[in-house]
């Protein structure tokens, strides 16, 4: 049964809220671990808009309290099932650095406060469910779920980690983006299927229980490529480089095996990703009646919102391929494009918003240049493997042409009540240098002062590894951009280019090389990137193993907090704080020969007051504290919770 619901209302996130629709009960409850924003750059805002439109009575549990599963009898039990998501990113990678310190700040909590969601959410988020209302289906899904679908290289437990699937007990994983497969649960469910019948679907992963794993049959998608178990993963690397070399050949839909894995007695089995979707279907998902803004319970500002608020997404999706980069895992390399009417409808709602102030703050998507881009070959796209488009160079058989982007961004910026329309999503260098158009139009009309860009490193190898072209890919765009604003009369605009320290493969002789490019350059970037091994990534299976999974070479490693922190350190030589870790650098790699007053120099011979200053503060940071017992407290023991300390506890009080 269809609800009828006022455009500009958002899903309920109360009973109250239920009940002022006339519901008694609702179909779904989606769970997420973010701030419910009504908004198409949200997972829980799109989902469940789609669902809506089928339908369907969906409401949202927002960053409950997981210390008790009343939270999730907020809206009754469910008529069809459970939701369940961590949010718009893995919740370890939202809680800790590359460092693995407890970050300062959630961008997708209020108020950017920390501490709303638990570690590894999905599993605390679906053992909740089951509490509270046993029998009800628990559908797992988002970036967290997606990426640890199968058994995984955890960094911040240092251990391979069996399937999610096995820990959070969810009878059944949607991966990638979702919108068919959720809907389509839904109606199968309504239908009276029941959820062991939905294991015939596209884009989805379930376990098998030790008595189904012993006589696993041949499923509807053909005959499985069965990888090395878990057991075979966690005590062999080179078996968990075949897994993940298994696994990344396996992610084109048009050709992609059936996944097994066995996890002792038991086995999970991935289905193939689910077929990119039309320019109509994504027309029709982003022109469903989205609020644009945070549920209005919320007192405090979202970071994540207010970020994004004035960004406009015209496709999704990723053939670039990079190792450290989750994006085609989840979104896929088959990009999928909206049309440009739907896309400048959106341009006309928010012009029409009294609070927009006229500029558009992106449009773009995963990357801003990809829009419309696809392989020329349909039929060799069906047979394809290859994991990148444009590495190790660009596939002769791809579709590079910026006319539908360079037209798009000119009708956008003409639309009334639009003053600018700024690029602010990564743009491909390599192929934005294919059309001299398309960069006048970015440099002339398109950048608010500084583009950011994504050479990633200067040394051949890692970028090699990384799958990214050669630094002089940069070199050749920076002037061309240079060179584009001058012509637009903006000689001040300039690039930030960001790059990664601590990929696997970069060492210090590389992360030096580096930091003198950075010099000659004139580069000194504000914020520097420490590769984070994300599950399911490709450097990630690096990282682990010391092998690069597809050539079986061995890979350098930059394991330990020292080797990360002088890395970390180069890339910002020039900051006065850093000085005696970039000497300690140099003096390890052997390159005293930067250290004093050369034109190469990273550093001066001798300190500035600075450097001396801010090591003092360390070490004055790292020893404050009480270090003297305070007799003045009453004594409780080493082990406070022992039957012998307690017994003391209770006759020191008389009981």
């Amino acid at each position: 049964m269809r609800s009828e619901i006022p455009a500009s209302s958002p899903l309920p996130m109360s009973a109250e809220e239920m009940r002022a629709r006339g519901w008694d009960e609702v179909d779904v409850v989606f769970v997420t671990g973010d701030a419910y924003v009504d908004h198409p750059s949200f997972a829980m805002a799109i989902l469940g808009r789609v669902l809506e439109a089928a339908g369907f009575r969906v409401a949202i549990l927002s960053q409950p309290d997981w210390h008790s599963c009343e939270p999730w009898r907020r809206f009754g039990r469910p008529r069809l099932f459970f939701a369940i998501s961590a949010g718009n990113m893995d919740s370890m990678i939202n809680h800790y650095t590359a460092n693995r310190k407890v970050r300062n700040d959630d961008a997708y909590s209020p108020g950017g406060r920390i501490g709303l969601r638990p570690d590894r959410a999905t599993l605390a988020y679906c053992h909740r469910a089951r509490e509270a209302y046993p029998g009800v289906p628990i559908i797992a899904g988002g970036v967290e779920a997606s990426l640890r679908r199968l058994a995984h290289y955890d960094y911040w437990s240092d251990t391979v980690r069996r399937s999610i699937l096995l820990d959070c007990k969810a009878d059944l994983l949607a991966f990638g983006m979702g919108e068919k497969t959720i809907v389509e649960i839904a109606q199968r469910l309504a239908n009276g299927q029941s959820v062991r019948d939905l294991r015939d679907m596209r884009g989805v992963a379930f376990a098998l229980g030790a008595r189904e794993a012993e006589h696993i049959q041949p499923g509807p998608f053909g005959p499985y490529c069965v990888l090395p178990s878990y057991e075979e993963v966690k005590t062999d690397k080179h078996a968990f480089a075949e897994a993940t070399r298994l696994i990344h050949l396996n992610t084109n839909p048009f050709n992609a095996q059936p996944l097994l894995q066995f996890h002792d007695r038991q086995a999970v089995i991935v289905n193939p990703p689910d077929l990119p979707i039309s320019e109509s279907e994504m027309d029709r998902i982003y022109d469903l009646p989205y609020t644009r803004r945070p549920h209005p319970s919320y007192t405090e500002p979202i970071p994540a919102y207010e970020m994004i608020k004035d960004s406009i997404t015209i496709m999704r999706g990723c053939f670039g391929g990079c190792t450290f980069c989750s994006i085609t895992a989840h979104q896929g390399r088959i990009i999928q494009s909206r049309s440009q009417e739907s896309i400048l409808r959106e341009v006309r709602r928010l012009a029409a918003d009294p609070d927009f102030k006229g500029i558009v703050s992106d449009i773009g998507g995963p990357t801003a240049n990809m829009y419309q881009m696809r392989c020329t070959r349909p039929d060799v796209e069906q047979k394809c493997k290859r994991l990148s488009c444009v590495h190790p160079s660009i596939c002769k058989l791809l579709g590079t042409d910026h006319g539908p982007l360079v037209e798009l961004m000119r009708r956008a910026r003409r639309e009334p009540g639009i003053r600018k329309v700024l690029v602010a999503s990564g743009i491909r260098m390599d192929l934005a240098q294919l059309d001299p158009v398309y960069m006048k139009e970015l440099a002339t009309h398109h950048v608010g002062g500084h583009l950011k860009v994504a050479p990633e490193h200067t040394d051949p190898q890692v970028l090699d590894l990384m799958k990214k072209p050669n630094v002089r890919n940069f070199q050749t765009f920076a002037s061309a951009f240079q060179k584009a604003s001058r012509q637009a009369g903006k000689p001040k605009q300039y690039l930030v280019p960001y790059f990664i320290a601590s990929h696997p493969g970069s060492d210090l002789r590389a992360m030096i090389d580096l930091a003198v490019f950075l010099k000659r350059n004139g580069y000194r970037p504000d914020q520097v990137q420490d590769f984070i091994p994300a599950p399911f990534d490709v450097a990630t299976c690096m990282y682990y193993t010391g092998i690069d999974p597809f050539t079986k070479k061995e890979v350098s490693v930059a394991r330990n907090l020292r080797d990360r922190r002088m890395q970390r350190a180069l890339m910002q030589f020039f900051k006065p704080e850093n000085y005696f870790e970039v000497r300690k650098a140099l003096e390890l790699a052997g390159r005293t020969d930067l250290i004093g007053s050369g034109c190469d120099a990273l550093i001066p011979a001798k300190p500035p007051k600075e450097a001396i200053r801010a090591r003092r503060q360390r070490a004055n940071r790292a020893f404050r504290g009480d270090y003297v017992h305070d007799v003045s407290q009453p004594q409780r023991g080493y082990r406070p919770g022992r039957k012998t300390a307690r017994r003391r506890l209770r006759q020191s009080r008389g009981q």
